[in-house]
């Protein structure tokens, strides 16, 4: 492909694009600091090679095969595995070449972007990809998997990374990650606690996993107070393994703060597994401000990643299981929801709750104001369909005036694509450093205050938020 433009994404002005230049060289090559994503941390425990270049760009990204997807190509002709046992390619060569005449569909888009800077310098392969460079790129990238220096812990330190979160369920064992720690390799893998399975009344299988969740820590589960100590042994587990985070995939930002009677009686209706959507939204409410009442005690930050309507399409529910890209913003009110967790705690700057937000239109309207007066609240950068150079432009434009940079947290990638991980925090830093650009050759910055606010954003309010 032709070379990637070194000043993509910066002012077209010459005055304030030399100066946006410089506050990237000023940060470009910064540690990279990884607290949310969803790595699998099974690559650094046993640090083996990647299958192949199918299985490492294409079938593990719902933002790669949704597009193919919503343009007929069939998720099986992708290899995406499928849930209900159905037949998918395995040929990667053939995943591969479907790939490439299909590129076209993903000009203009982030994953373009993210894909270009994979393939030109993590491979370090300079043509166009497409139908006819497609086995050129496939036996290059496969040629190159099974070195050393392109295995999981290499490419981590290649890229720079200092630490990076992975994400795991309540319920998990954290083996990988107890490999890692024995194994004396220096890299940084934390986990996140991410208990959705067992405070999501309406998750599949709710009442077997509160059971799980009880033989594994030894309490009564089917007990509020057994329950509540359940998670606090279970995030005491996740802490020894590096933990710094709790996660919450919600579809609303609702919150509550009930007596411990009417917490008692939820519960009681909903432990079970029969308890209707209003009950099932009080539940996960109730969750998030005991989570933060936790957070208190034990210094885990708190993260809410809400407005996401997931698994939309329920065939394609059946057919693939969850996290396929059939995830769908939706309205979703901040003030109102957050009001029960932000009176209780809210003022208390002990507390870290980083709200991540799909339904831009409440970046300035809500969330800034928000995030602008509350000690506890900070804002979390544009996450997945505005984790693009326009929707992180358009989130600094929205929030700054009313929250500063400094009730924000930075960067994170939140991503299952290891190769795009430094393309998505050289976008991040790119835009930054426009956007401090244009605000000294407006002068609304000085010089010397944009180089401190981009050190700022690109690595030191990303460790002071998740306590890194």
């Amino acid at each position: 492909m032709p070379k990637l433009n070194p000043d993509r994404l910066f002012p077209i002005n010459h005055g304030a694009r030399d100066l946006a230049r410089a506050l990237y060289d000023s940060v470009r090559d910064l540690p990279i600091v990884s607290p949310h994503g969803h790595t699998d941390p099974r690559w650094f425990a046993e640090d083996a090679a990647f299958p192949d270049p199918a299985q490492l760009f294409v079938t593990p990204d719902h933002y790669v095969f949704r597009m193919l997807f919503s343009q007929g190509v069939p998720l099986e002709a992708l290899g995406v595995p499928r849930a209900d046992g159905g037949v998918t390619e395995c040929d990667g060569r053939k995943i591969w070449r479907l790939f490439a005449e299909n590129y076209y569909l993903l000009r203009g888009t982030p994953s373009r972007m993210w894909l270009d800077h994979a393939f030109a310098e993590v491979f370090g392969i300079e043509a166009e990809f497409g139908p006819a460079t497609a086995d050129h790129f496939y036996d290059h990238i496969a040629d190159c998997l099974p070195r050393p220096e392109f295995r999981p812990r290499a490419l981590y330190e290649r890229f720079g990374i200092e630490v990076i979160a992975t994400t795991e369920s309540a319920l998990d064992d954290l083996r990988w990650h107890k490999m890692i720690g024995a194994s004396g390799w220096k890299g940084r893998v934390v986990t996140t606690y991410r208990p959705d399975s067992v405070v999501d009344p309406e998750f599949p299988g709710f009442t077997d996993n509160l059971a799980t969740l009880g033989e594994i820590t030894g309490q009564d589960t089917m007990t509020w107070a057994g329950y509540l100590e359940a998670h606090r042994l279970r995030r005491s587990y996740f802490i020894d393994h590096g933990a710094t985070a709790s996660d919450h995939g919600h579809a609303t930002a609702r919150t509550e703060n009930l007596t411990t009677a009417e917490a008692e009686a939820l519960f009681d209706r909903v432990k079970t597994g029969g308890a209707d959507a209003e009950d099932a939204d009080a539940f996960r409410g109730q969750m998030l401000t005991e989570m933060a009442r936790m957070s208190l005690d034990d210094g885990l930050v708190l993260q809410i990643h809400g407005g996401a309507r997931r698994n939309h399409s329920p065939s394609m529910l059946a057919q693939f299981g969850r996290d396929k890209g059939f995830d769908i913003p939706g309205r979703i009110d901040f003030v109102g929801g957050l009001k029960p967790l932000l009176d209780a705690f809210g003022c208390d700057p002990r507390l870290s709750v980083i709200v991540f937000m799909l339904d831009e239109t409440t970046q300035s309207r809500e969330l800034a104001p928000l995030a602008g007066v509350y000690p506890a609240l900070k804002l979390g950068p544009p996450w997945w369909f505005f984790d693009s150079a326009e929707g992180m432009r358009r989130f600094r434009e929205n929030v700054t005036e009313t929250a500063g940079f400094y009730n924000t947290v930075g960067f994170n990638d939140d991503t299952r694509a290891f190769c795009s991980i430094p393309a998505r925090h050289d976008v991040a830093r790119r835009v930054d450093s426009a956007y401090l650009a244009t605000l000294v050759a407006t002068g609304r910055l000085n010089e010397d205050e944009a180089y401190e606010v981009a050190q700022d954003l690109t690595y030191r309010l990303v460790k002071q938020a998740y306590r890194l």
